[in-house]
C-alpha cells in the first residue's frame, strides 16, 4: 500500500546520485586537470576548481527555500535536473580553466537544489513509519553514483590518455534520465498543495501515494499543519467509545466527561481528563523519567518519553501501524460503528443541501455528524477487508476535535498518542494497534495528548468551505507565506539550533573534503604499495581503492535504512559516532608512528574504508533527515535553506582549506581536527538531538514548540 510512496522517494533520490556521481568524477578526473593546467604547485586554484561547485551550491541555496514555498518543490527539482544537464555539456567542452570554473558553477546550483529539496519533499510524501527508510535513499544513492562513477573513473585512467573532459561530461547522460523522472512521474508535495488550498489535488497526490481512495484522516492532519499551536498543552485521558459509555458512567464521568471528533462521519468517543496517569505528561511536568544528567535539554526527554512506550515494532507490525483507525484502536464491535454512506466528489451539492441535519434529519448543535473530511466506507472493503478508513496519522498517534469552551464556533485539535508497554497494563488499560488484539468490552483507555486551537472552526465541518476535497478554495488558515518573523518563535528557534549544529558538527568531521581528495589522500598513505603487483600506477590503484570503498558503503547504507525506523535516528548517531573517533584516531597513529609501509598502508587503508562505512550510517543521511522533520509547514523551506547554507558554507570551508591543510600539518593533523570535532558532536547529539521515529511531521513540531515553552518557562523560575 505504500508502493507509491517508495517509487517517488526512489525517483527524486537520483537527484542525490548525480551529486555522488560528480563527487566521485572530480575526485578522480582532479589528477588529470592538474597535470593538464599545470596546477601542481597552486593548490589554490585546484581547491577552486572542486569548490566552485560548492560555492554554485551555496548561492542558490540561499533562494532555494523560500522559493520553493511559493513555485513549490516540483519546479525546482526539475530545475536542478536541467541545471546537471548543461554542466556536464560545459564540463565535456570546457577549453580552459575559466570555462571549467563556470560549469562546476552550473553544477553546484544543480547540486545545491537536489540537495537542499529531496529529503524535503521525501519526508512531505513518506508515510511516518518508513519515512527514515525513505529519507536514508539519497544516502543509498548518492553513494551507489559514487561507486558507478570511480569504475568509470578507473577504468579511462587505465588508457595511455585519459580524458578528464569526458570523465565530467557523462553527468549529462544520467542528468536526462533525471529530468524525465522529475517532469512525467514525480506528484507535487500534498503538504505544499494544502498549504495553497489546493485541496482537490492534494488529495489526489495522497491517494497515489498510499494506495488507497480514503485518505480523510491525513487530509485532516496536513491542514493542521499550517498552524503549530502556540498554546499546546499536554493532558492526559481515559477514553472510552462513545456507544461504550454506559458501562462506565458515573457522576465524575458524567460531569468531566469531552466528547471526542473523529474526521469520519459520526465517529466520536468519550473522554474524561485525569491527572499524573500519562508518562508523557509526568515527563512534561517533572522534565525527567529518572536522575538524568542536568545539561540534557528537557526537550530531549520529552521526546523519548514517547518511544519509550511505544511497544518494540518490527518491519512486519509496521503496515497495520499504517492503517491504525481509533475504532481498531478501542476495537469497537463492528456491529456497534456507524454506518458510513458513500461519500465522493458528485455528492457535493447534496452535502451542503443537507448540511446541519443527521439521517433523520435532526442534528444538535453540539453534535458533529457531518463529516469533517468525507469518507469512502467503500475503501475499508479493500486489501482483504482490512478497514482503512483512518484517522490515524502514524506511529501510534491519533487525531481527534473536540469543542473550545472558551471559543464560540472554534474547534481544539487534539494529538492522541496511545499509552503502552508495562506501565500502562498495570493501571488496567489494553492498548490495540490495527491487527492487534485490542481491550475487552467495558475496557477504559489511558492515552496522553497534546492539545491546542485547531485551524478549523466549527461552521466549516457543515460548510465544507475550508477543507471540502471536492472545491479548490483556500482554507481560511492556509500559510500566508513564512516571514522572517517566524523564524523567532520558540519551537522554530530550537529546532534551528538543533538543525544548524548538526551541519556544522557533520562538515566539520571532515567528510566531504575527505571524500573529494580521497584519492590523493590514500596516494599519499601509500595504497600504492598494495597493488604494486597489479602492475597499476599510483592513481590508479588509488582510484581503485575509492571505488572499492564507495562498494562497500552500499550494504551500510541498507543497514542504516533497515534501522532508521526501527532503532532511530539518534541511536544511530550516539553508536556511529565513536566509531569515527577510533578510525581517525587509528589514521593519527599509523602516520606519527614508523610502522613501515606497508603496515601504514594497511592501517590508512582500512580505517578510511571503516570511516566512510560508518559516516553513511549515522552522520551522513541524518542531519538531513532531522532538517526536513523538525520544521513547521509554513516555515520548513526557509528553515531548510538556512541548515542547508551552513551546511555548504562549512563545506566550502573544508574543502578549500583541506589541500592547504594536508601540505601544512599532514594527515595527521588533519585527523586531529577531524576526532575532535566528532567528540563534540556525540556530546551535543547526547544532549541536545532528539528521537524523531515514526512520528508524524506536525506531531514533531508541536513537541518542539511544547519543549521550548517549557524551557522558556523553567529559565524564567
Amino acid at each position: 500500500m505504500m508502493r507509491g510512496a517508495v517509487f517517488v522517494a526512489i525517483a527524486a533520490a537520483i537527484g542525490n546520485f548525480l551529486q555522488g556521481w560528480d563527487n566521485a568524477t572530480i575526485a578522480g578526473s582532479v589528477l588529470y586537470i592538474k597535470r593538464e593546467f599545470h596546477l601542481q604547485t597552486q593548490p589554490t586554484i585546484e581547491g577552486l576548481i572542486v569548490a566552485t561547485s560548492l560555492i554554485g551550491a551555496t548561492v542558490i541555496t540561499t533562494f532555494s527555500g523560500p522559493v520553493a514555498d511559493w513555485l513549490g518543490r516540483r519546479p525546482m527539482l526539475i530545475i536542478s535536473s536541467v541545471l546537471y544537464f548543461l554542466s556536464g555539456l560545459v564540463m565535456f567542452w570546457a577549453p580552459n580553466v575559466y570555462m571549467l570554473l563556470l560549469a562546476r558553477l552550473l553544477d553546484g546550483f544543480g547540486i545545491g537544489l537536489a540537495v537542499t529539496l529531496v529529503p524535503v519533499y521525501i519526508s512531505e510524501t513518506a508515510p511516518p513509519e518508513i519515512r527514515g527508510f525513505l529519507n536514508t535513499l539519497p544516502q543509498f544513492t548518492g553513494s551507489a553514483g559514487m561507486f558507478l562513477s570511480y569504475c568509470m573513473v578507473f577504468s579511462m585512467s587505465l588508457k595511455d590518455l585519459p580524458s578528464w573532459r569526458m570523465m565530467l561530461g557523462v553527468l549529462s547522460i544520467p542528468s536526462l534520465f533525471y529530468f524525465a523522472l522529475s517532469l512525467f512521474y514525480l506528484p507535487e508535495s500534498p503538504r505544499w498543495l494544502v498549504s495553497k488550498g489546493r485541496m482537490k489535488e492534494a488529495k489526489k497526490v495522497l491517494q497515489g501515494l498510499r494506495g488507497r481512495e480514503d485518505v480523510s484522516g491525513e487530509m485532516a492532519l496536513l491542514l493542521e499543519g499550517l498552524d503549530v499551536g502556540g498554546d499546546t498543552a499536554i493532558e492526559e485521558y481515559v477514553i472510552s467509545p462513545d456507544n461504550d459509555l454506559a458501562g462506565h458512567q458515573d457522576n465524575e464521568v458524567e460531569k468531566d466527561r469531552i466528547k471526542l471528533y473523529g474526521a469520519e462521519e459520526g465517529q466520536s468517543w468519550i473522554a474524561k481528563p485525569i491527572a499524573g496517569q500519562s508518562t508523557l505528561g509526568m515527563v512534561s511536568r517533572q522534565g525527567s523519567l529518572t536522575n538524568r544528567s542536568l545539561l540534557m535539554d528537557p526537550m530531549v526527554t520529552l521526546f523519548g518519553s514517547v518511544h519509550e512506550k511505544v511497544p518494540e515494532m518490527g518491519m512486519g507490525s509496521m503496515r497495520s501501524m499504517l492503517f491504525s483507525n481509533f475504532g481498531s484502536m478501542f476495537n469497537v464491535n463492528p456491529e456497534n460503528q456507524v454506518k458510513h454512506e458513500h461519500w465522493n466528489d458528485e455528492t457535493l451539492e447534496r452535502d451542503e443541501e443537507n448540511a446541519g441535519s443527521d439521517h433523520s434529519g435532526n442534528y444538535s448543535d453540539d453534535d458533529m455528524r457531518s463529516p469533517l473530511i468525507r469518507h469512502d466506507s467503500n475503501a475499508e472493503k479493500e486489501n482483504n477487508g482490512e478497514q482503512l478508513g483512518s484517522v490515524g496519522i502514524g506511529g501510534g498517534w491519533q487525531l481527534a476535535y473536540r469543542k473550545d469552551e472558551n471559543n464560540a464556533g472554534g474547534l481544539k485539535r487534539i494529538y492522541l498518542h496511545q499509552e503502552g508497554g508495562a506501565a500502562a497494563s498495570r493501571r488496567g488499560s489494553v492498548i490495540s494497534i490495527a491487527g492487534t488484539e485490542g481491550p475487552a468490552d467495558g475496557e477504559l483507555v489511558h492515552a496522553a495528548a497534546l492539545v491546542s486551537h485547531s485551524v478549523l472552526r466549527a461552521d466549516d465541518v457543515t460548510s465544507h468551505q475550508s477543507i471540502g476535497l471536492a472545491t479548490d478554495k483556500k482554507p481560511q488558515a492556509a500559510a500566508q507565506g513564512p516571514t522572517w518573523r517566524d523564524l523567532f518563535e520558540p519551537g522554530v528557534k530550537h529546532a534551528l539550533f538543533v538543525g544548524v549544529g548538526l551541519q556544522i558538527l557533520q562538515q566539520f568531521s571532515g567528510i566531504n573534503g575527505v571524500l573529494y581528495y580521497s584519492p590523493q589522500i590514500l596516494e599519499q598513505a601509500g595504497v600504492g604499495v598494495l597493488l604494486s603487483n597489479l602492475g597499476l600506477t599510483s592513481e590508479s590503484a588509488s582510484l581503485l581503492i575509492s571505488g572499492l570503498t564507495t562498494l562497500l558503503m552500499l550494504p551500510s547504507i541498507g543497514i542504516a535504512m533497515r534501522l532508521m525506523d526501527v532503532a532511530g535516528r539518534r541511536w544511530l548517531l550516539l553508536s556511529t559516532l565513536p566509531v569515527l573517533l577510533v578510525t581517525l584516531i587509528m589514521l593519527v597513529l599509523g602516520n606519527v608512528l614508523d610502522l613501515g609501509s606497508v603496515p601504514h598502508a594497511v592501517i590508512s587503508t582500512v580505517s578510511v574504508i571503516v570511516y566512510f562505512c560508518t559516516f553513511v550510517m549515522g552522520f551522513g543521511p541524518i542531519p538531513n533527515i532531522l532538517c526536513s522533520e523538525i520544521f513547521p509547514t509554513r516555515v520548513r523551506g526557509l528553515c531548510i535553506a538556512i541548515c542547508a547554507l551552513t551546511f555548504w558554507i562549512c563545506d566550502i570551508i573544508v574543502t578549500y582549506s583541506l589541500p592547504m591543510m594536508l601540505n601544512s600539518i599532514g594527515l595527521a593533523g588533519v585527523f586531529s581536527i577531524y576526532a575532535v570535532v566528532c567528540s563534540i558532536a556525540w556530546v551535543f547529539v547526547y544532549l541536545k538531538v532528539p528521537e524523531t521515529k515514526g512520528m508524524p511531521l506536525e506531531v514533531i513540531t508541536e513537541f518542539f514548540a511544547v519543549g521550548a515553552k517549557q524551557n522558556a518557562e523553567s529559565e524564567n523560575n
